[in-house]
């Protein structure tokens, strides 16, 4: 079995939680308590644990988010399709990103409840993941 990644992020309270990543984008719920949860995003292991200070959202996309990167279009999709069902805050809809370049991809941003945004992508060209070293485009103009 491959390496899992493993992510530990604030939230606020667990249901809400739960309702967010469980119901809505479809995580595994692991051990649980009223201070924290593990959740299983496609294998990987995320903890949230809840925190007194206020949660306040970052100026844009930039510096901190997290995601996920699907190998196929109709897993992107079909995860798409179930935020879109679930009704999940979209932080930016689904666009391309570099049409027509190497490094083509797809994307779109959520936003769960406490400010924690996550993108998800797919990448025309898998070599665009790691590789295309001679490219220096790396996400979107950052934001103001």
């Amino acid at each position: 079995m491959p390496p899992l990644f493993h992510l530990s992020f604030p939230v606020a309270n667990i249901p809400q939680t739960k309702a967010f990543y469980a119901d809505g984008l479809g995580c595994g719920v692991g051990r649980e308590n009223p201070e924290s949860v593990i959740l299983d995003l496609y294998r990987h292991q995320l903890v949230a644990h809840v925190v007194r200070e206020p949660l306040t959202p970052q100026k844009g996309i930039y510096p901190r988010h997290f995601g996920l990167i699907f190998t196929t279009e109709s897993e992107w999709e079909a995860l798409l399709e179930r935020a879109q069902h679930h009704n999940l805050t979209f932080y930016q809809q689904a666009k391309h990103r570099f049409s027509g370049s190497p490094l083509e991809h797809r994307t779109f941003f959520l936003q769960d409840p406490f400010h924690n945004l996550m993108e998800f992508k797919f990448y025309r060209d898998p070599a665009a993941i790691f590789g295309s070293r001679e490219f220096t485009q790396i996400g979107d103009m950052v934001e103001g």
